[in-house]
């Protein structure tokens, strides 16, 4: 009977403490497959500041009673698959409530060692420092680029030298898709230079590029890449130096007469052929510059290539006047449009051009989606169409009813904290357990909709893996709790977020991420000739590559994260970034337009008397680049305590604690 008494003794005695550490510190055992290390907050049932406990909404149960991790369990339940419930959720352009003051643990709790390592001053000499390091690592890429790689089109920052497209090996894509021997580092960094007020580095650098860049060349690039890089940084150039206020200080060149502009026409319409002869108006994704669409090309495309052009291809037409370019962009947008399941209103990551067969059945936030969803409603910013928000608000409705697990709520009920996941576009099933470097864009585009709280949920989540590994793999199981794709090659994603909830939310936190990030760029990156792309996440390993996004984007978005004073964020300009960050003035020049009949839309009639959609006022009012709310966001709902629970929930996750 002792024996019995005892075995019970420690039985009592081990649920005990797991439930003092549940309570206090959040360490109790995860109901999700969690298992090394919990994603928890450490408050699984968490109570509004005057009613009682939420209710939970953790893993969805399966026939038969059995239930399992949320993050595995598809969005229904029995055979026919029904959209889960999506939680409240402001409407786009509208700051939802928050929280977090009160999630924390009580309005009595003292600060505790999260609020002390993270504390409200981020002191602004530290801020400087930063500032000037974010500067210095522009530029030191920037001139080792000029010292040895230009004008080719990339640096070799290991061995100092520079890189051009593999000539003797065409079906090299990772490097023939993105380099055209157009200098493309020198044009993707035009406007780094100008939002840093340089200057006389900006005018001579542009200069450079109108004397000495030709697109006459016989190189097979992606269409979307030659797009995103060149054609976008030679538009947003053009309109820095254009730009009768001057913001950014001197930029005008001397005798400058649109060579820049003229360039940009030039290539856009070397990128045409790409979408002739295909029947469904679906772009080709690659041309060669001199000849076209080459024999023995591809029919196969991804969502993102082909419908993510429609920023640029937008401006080109609207500042020539030539509705050609939006046209095709535009044309193509839709046709993957209509292309989505009927059941679920997913779209799927590759598309036969000529049948309209989805190839790839995957839908998911990354690689090969990524940007398609982020044009939809950047566009509508830009451009004031109605039916690219009304397709982006489709499309984000899809994304939450399918895509996004775990608990309803991202700070309250029970269960795991949100996660997107990779379905079947048809059917809405998991198809995999990992999620990819570049889904980490999409809290920058939830705070661009005013859907800030998810954000701050989602951004923890890349975060903690950042924090981990120093870097964010290409690839991460979020099942096996390892990266399943090892390489960094130095990319912008979650800088990019960590920049846009700093300017929606001003909680310093964002600040210590962004230092956090700048000193691991500086100790595992910085080599002799510049900053060389991760091979391995894990023994720091490296190789010899520094891709142009790393000037235009990585740097672009650390400086103006520190730079508080950045005309950015003083001049009353409202600016938006493209995809590959380059920065672009949001005006009502670009929304009015010669050839409105072409999109049909409701509300209106244009000269030649056919109907036409005018947006409203409150219609343009969605959150731009550099404000990010409609309103001074109230700094007291994203304060200390916010902190507090995001760094136990990282320090949980990699097994700090």
């Amino acid at each position: 009977m002792q024996w019995r008494a005892l075995v019970l003794g420690l039985v009592l005695l081990r649920l005990g403490l797991h439930g003092v550490l549940w309570l206090v510190f959040g360490l109790g055992p995860s109901m999700g497959f969690y298992q090394r290390f919990p994603l928890s907050f450490g408050f699984q049932r968490l109570r509004s500041p005057d009613g009682p406990a939420s209710p939970a909404s953790g893993p969805v149960g399966r026939p038969g009673g059995l239930s399992g991790p949320s993050w595995l369990q598809p969005p229904g339940t029995g055979a026919t698959q029904s959209p889960r419930k999506v939680p409240r959720r402001p409407e786009p352009g509208v700051c939802g409530p928050a929280h977090w003051g009160y999630v924390l643990g009580g309005r009595d709790r003292g600060p505790d060692e999260y609020e002390k390592r993270y504390s409200g001053a981020f002191p602004p000499q530290l801020r400087a420092q930063m500032r000037d390091l974010a500067r210095g690592m522009f530029v030191f890429g920037y001139d080792n680029y000029m010292a040895h790689a230009f004008p080719q089109d990339e640096l070799n920052p290991i061995h100092c030298r520079g890189r051009g497209p593999d000539r003797g090996d065409p079906s090299n894509l990772n490097i023939n898709d993105v380099l055209g021997n157009y200098s493309l580092t020198l044009v993707d960094a035009l406007d780094t230079l100008a939002v840093m007020g340089n200057s006389s580095e900006f005018q001579k650098a542009v200069k450079l590029v109108i004397n000495t860049v030709s697109f006459d060349k016989d190189s097979t690039v992606q269409v979307f890449e030659a797009t995103i890089r060149v054609l976008g940084s030679l538009l947003s150039a053009h309109r820095i130096i254009t730009d009768s206020k001057q913001p950014f200080g001197d930029m005008t060149i001397k005798d400058y007469d649109n060579e820049l502009l003229y360039m940009a026409h030039d290539l856009a319409v070397r990128l045409l052929p790409a979408f002739e002869n295909t029947k469904t108006g679906i772009p080709y994704p690659r041309v060669n510059l001199k000849t076209g669409v080459p024999p023995d090309t591809n029919n196969e495309t991804c969502t993102a290539g082909a419908g993510s052009l429609l920023v640029e291809f937008g401006i080109l037409s609207r500042l020539l006047g030539d509705s050609t370019f939006e046209w095709v962009a535009r044309r193509a947008v839709k046709a993957l449009w209509n292309l989505r399941s009927n059941d679920t209103g997913l779209l799927g990551n590759v598309v036969n051009i000529q049948t309209g067969h989805w190839v790839g059945k995957q839908s998911g936030l990354g690689a090969g989606l990524d940007s398609f969803y982020e044009y939809l409603l950047k566009s509508y910013i830009l451009f004031g169409e109605k039916e690219d928000l009304e397709m982006f608000n489709a499309a984000y409705q899809s994304i939450q009813n399918y895509l996004r697990r775990g608990r309803e709520a991202c700070n309250e009920g029970e269960g795991d904290p949100p996660l997107y996941v990779n379905v079947n576009m048809f059917s809405g099933q998991l198809m995999n357990t990992w999620i990819d470097s570049l889904q980490a864009f999409f809290p920058g585009l939830q705070v661009l909709i005013g859907d800030v709280e998810d954000a701050i949920c989602l951004h923890a989540f890349y975060y903690a893996i950042w924090k981990r590994y120093g870097a964010l793999p290409e690839r991460y199981n979020w099942q096996l709790q390892a990266p399943d794709v090892l390489f960094y090659p130095l990319r912008p994603e979650l800088v990019e977020s960590t920049y846009l909830l700093y300017q929606a939310t001003k909680n310093p936190f964002y600040l210590h991420v962004g230092m956090d990030i700048l000193q691991s760029l500086e100790k595992y990156t910085k080599v002799k000739c510049g900053y060389a792309t991760l091979h391995h996440v894990i023994d720091k390993s490296t190789e010899d590559r520094m891709e142009s996004f790393f000037l235009s984007e990585t740097c672009k978005y650390l400086y103006l994260l520190f730079d508080e004073d950045n005309p950015v964020h003083k001049s009353g300009t409202r600016y938006m970034f493209t995809t590959e960050g380059h920065i672009v003035s949001v005006d009502e020049h670009l929304r009015e337009l010669p050839w409105k009949e072409f999109f049909s839309e409701e509300g209106g009639q244009d000269q030649g008397g056919k109907s036409v959609h005018r947006p409203k006022p409150h219609e343009l009012k969605v959150i731009n680049s550099s404000s990010n709310c409609n309103r001074v966001p109230d700094e007291r709902r994203y304060s200390l305590p916010l902190k507090s629970i995001y760094m136990r929930q990282i320090d949980q996750m990699v097994g700090l604690i």
